[in-house]
């Protein structure tokens, strides 16, 4: 291992990410913001966009996880040529799997949009953000995939600079779009789409100078057709699993997506809000599972297997810790907050409720995104597969249904099933990790890469 990677520290590599993390958060939330001035209609059809659109990401992410994960080994176990050549290969593969799935959103959106019982009212708007945002789709899997490498490397504040800029073109985008200054068009949600996906675009393109530039060797594109299959078969041994357990929330959040839409706008609206506001929350929890990840991906490599265990313990602390207190912080200011996006005095009502709810959430949502992050490095990558498939969509989708729809709770019954949810995974998890299972796991996947 190169002294660079020795040095790595949690705060190193955290705090950039949480920049970049909480930037991309923000790029959402303009979203919101700049459409709540222009319709709450709006808010509702690009948030209902945005859940399939989630999915859509997270199908991406199946390859972005895998590089992120083997790259590190690579690097921890001092093979920079493998790091390259798994680098390039994650690109090609995801461009491949992007460009599928934007052309079967472009063609398919309305009737995606139609099984989720979306209100005739929103549907003209939602399937129009659907169609640009989705159709290039392929530019958000590129830029995952090169925040992976980057990350991996150790180059989180390039990073985070990339979605420094990437915001400001946004922002600027939606501001001349939505309120048409200088006599630009008005344009609603679809100068928001437009927006987006220009500021993807111009991120991705420096995403690949930079890495070109910081790391000549991690995209040997001259090499991409003879490098080994055996690359994409280990992306998809660890990614698969691993965007299993993310594919299978976004599904189960679909799904109750569909619950609340057979409330009503207002309730969709609601959740909406308050989910942008609950995601500043866990986002320190987002960034030092993240860093986690790297730095235990970095010990596995290098066998330190001892270090590895406590890294995962002290982080899991760091994140309860920190969610605790911002929950707590936005619980007071949930009210002045939620005015920011609207005046509707039902919907600022029900959503400080929610917000008050988070407090007990969060710590089980820490639970999830450190010790899963942990295991995926590892190489210890089903297991959170099966235990988040059996419980996201034997609890929280069928909590929510008895509490929210059958007995009437609503969006507060929805909530108490995410708790339980959160909850019963994160005991799960932790108990896998204290269990060590997955150092035997380690060692057997070895031998078989070996032979």
């Amino acid at each position: 291992m190169s002294n660079n990677q020795r040095n790595m520290t949690l705060f190193a590599l955290t705090w950039p990410i949480f920049i970049e993390i909480f930037l991309h958060m923000l790029m959402g939330n303009a979203d919101t913001l700049m459409l709540s001035q222009y319709s709450d209609d709006s808010v509702a059809a690009v948030g209902v966009s945005n859940q399939i659109l989630s999915l859509i990401i997270v199908m991406f992410g199946f390859v972005a996880t895998g590089t992120a994960i083997l790259v590190a080994q690579h690097l921890g176990a001092d093979e920079n040529r493998m790091a390259g050549e798994v680098s390039i290969v994650s690109i090609a593969v995801n461009l491949l799997f992007g460009l599928l799935l934007s052309i079967a959103l472009v063609f398919f959106s309305k009737p995606i949009l139609s099984s989720m019982d979306l209100p005739r009212s929103l549907m003209d708007e939602a399937s129009s953000y659907l169609k640009i945002v989705g159709g290039f789709a392929f530019i958000q899997a590129l830029i995952m995939t090169a925040g992976a490498i980057m990350r991996s490397y150790g180059y989180t504040k390039d990073a985070m600079y990339i979605t420094i800029g990437m915001n400001i073109i946004n922002v600027i985008g939606n501001y001349l779009f939505i309120f048409g200054p200088f006599g630009v068009p008005v344009l609603g949600v679809e100068g928001v789409a437009i927006s987006t996906i220009t500021s993807r675009l111009i991120g991705f393109i420096v995403s690949i100078i930079v890495i070109r530039k910081r790391i000549p060797t991690a995209l040997p594109f001259r090499r991409l057709l003879n490098l080994p299959l055996s690359h994409v078969k280990n992306l998809l041994r660890i990614g698969v699993p691993s965007a299993g357990e993310h594919l299978s929330y976004n599904g189960s959040q679909m799904v109750i997506t569909y619950f609340i839409a057979s409330i009503g706008t207002n309730a969709i609206t609601t959740k909406v809000y308050a989910q942008n506001l609950m995601m500043f929350i866990f986002l320190f929890s987002v960034a030092i599972s993240q860093g986690t990840q790297i730095i235990i991906g970095h010990m596995i490599g290098a066998r330190d297997f001892d270090s590895a265990y406590e890294r995962c313990l002290k982080s899991l602390k760091i994140a309860i810790i920190i969610s605790l207190i911002m929950a707590g912080i936005f619980s007071v200011a949930a009210e002045p907050l939620l005015r920011i996006f609207t005046s509707n005095e039902e919907i600022i009502s029900l959503g400080k409720t929610l917000i008050y709810l988070t407090i007990i959430l969060e710590p089980g949502r820490s639970f999830n995104l450190v010790v899963i992050n942990a295991l995926r490095a590892t190489g210890d990558v089903r297991f959170p597969v099966y235990m988040g498939i059996l419980s996201m969509w034997g609890v929280s989708v069928t909590l929510s249904y008895i509490l929210g729809i059958w007995f009437g709770l609503g969006l507060i019954g929805i909530w108490i099933s995410f708790i339980a949810d959160e909850w019963l995974r994160g005991i799960i998890m932790l108990k896998r990790w204290r269990s060590k299972v997955w150092i035997h796991k380690r060692f057997v996947q070895h031998d078989k890469n070996t032979v």
